[in-house]
């Protein structure tokens, strides 16, 4: 093996890693994403149908891709991961059928319908995660920020968009009038709307303050609205009574996964200050943060888990890494140029407890 396969041998085992602490599992998707070799929003577009193929989008040539998937079969088998089927179901008007390579490579086509499972998952975590990855996607309808043309009917319009195959068509043209917005904030509405609607789909507009797409609400029936507006008036009381009692408990749960966390994070990282471990693990297991400390891994104190919250926080707050970032490194070549930082400091304070131990004189060996 040479050493480009050697750097990209360890690249595939630490985005695997990253991968599965995040979520408890690793897809051929998730690896590519986490090398930098495909971006997310490509993978939404292939997801809805867009594109013929996903090789296309891919940033390097199929011959480094099958040596990657080749990698991640070998790390994940030594890993003691289990394989599972995955199907890939695309929500388009068209129904085009999803393919990962466009020679229709049937080795790497193979490799894209498996995940990689933690043995470590119960149960029931295991049928949620499998249940979620073979969802399929959203409808995502887009509130431009200046009028467009209909790439359908030809017609400038100022309202919502949604992007098909010649363009972005309007809600006439798309056959998607006849719903109505309901904007973001009421979750139990917002649930229960969706639930009873046989047609919905996410609002989104891009805010250039924060260059990304946010969430504004969705569009759904009417008549499925109005159901669900009578239905959340009539037990409103009982749920604000729930929800009371559900954020005292989660408050309760979140401290005490916070102060187990901080505890482990000394005990693996002596050298780490002890206010720093607390601030590691109070960002790592903030609810809604996505973060590590979030995952089924992160929850159980995994080693692995704590070992990759502690690298960011390093990345972050004592190397170049977001320097980096703001002038224009790519997310990989930024880490790569600080992984050696990041290294070092953690072996610091993992030693720093062999250290203080050395020091410490013996009881038996001073009586002697």
């Amino acid at each position: 093996m040479t050493e480009n396969d050697e750097r990209l041998k360890r690249r595939v085992a630490a985005a695997a890693e990253e991968a599965l602490a995040r979520q408890g599992l690793v897809t051929a998707l998730e690896l590519l994403t986490g090398l930098g070799w495909l971006h997310p929003a490509h993978v939404d577009l292939w997801r809805k149908g867009r594109v013929p193929d996903l090789e296309q989008l891919i940033q390097v040539g199929p011959d480094r891709v099958g040596l990657a998937l080749e990698l991640l079969f070998d790390w994940a088998s030594a890993a003691g991961l289990q394989p599972a089927a995955i199907a890939y179901p695309v929500r388009s008007p068209a129904r085009v059928p999803l393919r990962f390579s466009a020679r229709g490579d049937e080795v790497i086509d193979r490799a894209f319908g498996i995940q990689w499972l933690s043995p470590k998952l119960t149960a029931r975590e295991r049928e949620r995660l499998l249940e979620r990855q073979g969802r399929a996607p959203d409808l995502v309808v887009i509130q431009p920020l200046e009028d467009f043309t209909c790439a359908i009917c030809g017609t400038e319009q100022q309202g919502l968009l949604i992007m098909q195959e010649p363009g972005p068509a309007c809600m006439s043209c798309a056959d998607m009038d006849h719903l109505v917005f309901l904007p973001a904030g009421d979750a139990a509405l917002t649930r229960r709307a969706k639930a009873g609607s046989r047609l919905w789909a996410v609002v989104v507009r891009f805010s250039r303050a924060r260059r990304r797409y946010e969430r504004q609400g969705i569009l759904v029936e009417q008549q499925a609205l109005g159901r669900a507006e009578a239905s959340c008036l009539a037990d409103e009381e009982a749920r604000a009574r729930r929800r009371g009692r559900e954020q005292a408990r989660r408050a309760r749960l979140d401290l005490g996964l916070q102060q187990q966390m901080a505890a482990e994070i000394q005990r693996l990282f002596p050298g780490c200050p002890p206010e720093r471990a607390r601030q590691i693990a109070d960002h790592a297991a903030a609810r809604g943060s996505g973060w590590v400390g979030r995952s089924a891994a992160g929850r159980a104190l995994e080693e692995r888990a704590l070992e990759l919250a502690v690298a960011a926080s390093i990345r972050h707050q004592d190397t170049r890494y977001d320097e980096l970032l703001v002038s224009g490194a790519g997310r990989e070549a930024a880490r790569e140029q600080v992984r050696d930082q990041v290294a070092r400091t953690m072996q610091a304070w993992r030693s720093a407890g062999e250290q203080d131990a050395a020091a410490t004189p013996h009881p038996l060996r001073d009586e002697r």
